[in-house]
């Protein structure tokens, strides 16, 4: 998978025959699979270490890695999200509603007269 970008659907697609792979890969070595309660809980563990990333780029504190870790954690939490949205997200439809939504929200804020703090 080099070379073209990809669009939501063929990340979506690719992010769930790698997830297929874990499975496999899970049931050959351990028995079993990661249910969607483990899955959620490894991605919350990705975010801490994004966090901790982020922090470590602002200079807040110490992370081996550098930038090249933090590249890596952000797309292992995208694909996260992706298989994630196996709870039947149409994350396309949602991610448009859903910005869409923010936009309106924040452009209306910044129409408003601005109150001063006295």
């Amino acid at each position: 998978m080099t070379g073209d970008r990809l669009n939501l659907d063929q990340l979506t697609e690719h992010a769930m025959w790698v997830h297929a792979l874990y499975d496999e890969l899970n049931h050959k070595e351990r028995g079993r699979t990661w249910n969607r309660e483990e899955f959620m809980l490894g991605f919350v563990g990705d975010v801490g270490d994004l966090a901790k990333l982020v922090m470590a780029q602002e200079g807040a504190r110490e992370m081996p890695g550098g930038r090249e870790a933090l590249h890596h954690e952000l797309a292992d939490c995208l694909w996260s999200v992706l298989v994630l949205a196996l709870y039947d997200v149409d994350l396309d439809t949602e991610f448009r509603r859903t910005v869409g939504e923010l936009e309106e929200a924040i452009t209306a804020r910044l129409t408003e007269p601005s109150s001063e703090v006295s």
